[in-house]
């Protein structure tokens, strides 16, 4: 390994391990109102939303396909059901998998 990789390893465990530490520390000196926590609330559901959907489908030029989608729609109907995220995780692997078992693209 070289020095700039340590470096670099060593910059991002700390910068981590302040941001977790900064966060109980803060909490008891700031105060946040209401109205802003339901906004940072609503905010992190978009933000993990578009992170999903982006990361979830292909962005080939090839054709999708259906097993791709039915595997995430497997998952969204689990996690609106409020299942445990492993089985959310694992019955859209599953479901995509074998589709494409059975031969569907």
């Amino acid at each position: 390994m070289t020095k700039a990789l340590l470096a670099g390893t060593l910059a991002l465990a700390l910068g981590t391990y302040a941001f977790r530490f900064a966060g109980p520390v803060l909490r008891r000196r700031v105060n946040i109102s209401p109205r802003v926590v339901r906004l940072l609330e609503i905010a992190s559901m978009v933000l993990l939303t578009a992170l999903a959907v982006t990361t979830l489908m292909p962005s080939g030029k090839g054709a999708v396909g259906f097993a791709l989608p039915a595997g995430v729609l497997v998952a969204i109907v689990l996690a609106w059901r409020r299942a445990p995220l492993l089985v959310v995780i694992l019955a859209a692997a599953a479901t995509t998998a074998v589709l494409r078992l059975l031969g569907v693209h």
